[in-house]
């Protein structure tokens, strides 16, 4: 199934770009873990689509994407990279790295590892691929982790009274049902 982002990198610099922009330091490890659980919501969220074509092995100290691994093995890479996402795709990251961004290391680390798909590649062998498919099924029954809908919610405005609201994008050419 065809990804829809073009590269790993995409994402691995929307992380890094968001931890910067909110004044966080943003380990090699929690950047791993978090694109890690970045594929695996994605695919759950979306009926095994693939977030970004990335191919995931089983660590000693966790799962990894080997090529962005070695590319932020001496700090941000020089990689021409998209500097929008898709709106879809922007709104999950976002809703991974409140649910997720906070988190130590360790704790992401400890979450990652206890998954299915983690325990079944490691005992295959040191650096053995985890599969989308077993990526997804993990998540989805929220072993170790929280449910889909825990980490993917909407943002929910409010009116200076507290009030919620429903906000969506301004149309010019649509006509209000107010005016009809």
């Amino acid at each position: 199934m065809p990804a829809d982002v073009d590269n790993a990198f995409d994402i691995a610099f929307w992380f890094a770009d968001t931890a910067l922009s909110d004044n966080e330091y943003l380990q090699p490890q929690k950047l791993q873990r978090l694109m890690f659980i970045a594929q695996a919501y994605y695919s759950v969220a979306y009926n095994g689509r693939r977030l970004m074509p990335a191919s995931f092995v089983a660590d000693e100290l966790g799962p990894v994407e080997p090529n962005i691994y070695i590319a932020f093995s001496k700090g941000r890479p020089e990689v021409d990279a998209q500097l929008f996402l898709p709106h879809e795709v922007e709104t999950f990251l976002d809703g991974i790295w409140r649910r997720f961004g906070h988190h130590s290391v360790d704790r992401l680390n400890k979450m990652t590892m206890e998954t299915s798909a983690y325990k079944q590649a490691h005992k295959r062998g040191n650096r053995a691929n985890i599969s989308l498919d077993a990526m997804r099924l993990s998540f989805a029954r929220a072993e170790k982790t929280p449910g889909v809908a825990q980490v993917i919610k909407p943002k929910i405005f409010r009116t200076q009274t507290g009030k919620p609201v429903t906000v969506k994008a301004w149309d010019p050419g649509a006509k209000s049902a107010a005016k009809k």
